[in-house]
């Protein structure tokens, strides 16, 4: 097929480039530029629903999803240190 790019199917074409000059690989720069151009799109996806970013729950739903997942200490901890051990958990 003429003009066909052989390369990744890439949603935002000006980030993929500006990654690529800066050195990251062809699927690196696909990843980042097709998550960035989905990131505008609902929140919500056929798969199932995205959870939202930890900083924007408030303290009470963070203590309820660090209890879920067997998290001790939960219920001294400050926001940020709650945010920090469900991610690292």
């Amino acid at each position: 097929m003429p003009g066909k790019d052989d390369g990744p199917s890439v949603k935002d074409d000006r980030l993929y480039e500006k990654l690529r000059k800066q050195g990251d690989s062809k699927e690196k720069a696909a990843r980042i530029a097709n998550a960035a151009a989905n990131e505008g799109r609902s929140k919500t996806s056929s798969r199932g629903g995205r959870a939202g970013s930890y900083e924007d729950m408030p303290v009470d739903e963070l203590r309820k999803r660090a209890a879920k997942v067997g998290i001790e200490g939960r219920s001294k901890m400050k926001k940020g240190q709650l945010v920090k051990a469900l991610r690292d958990h």
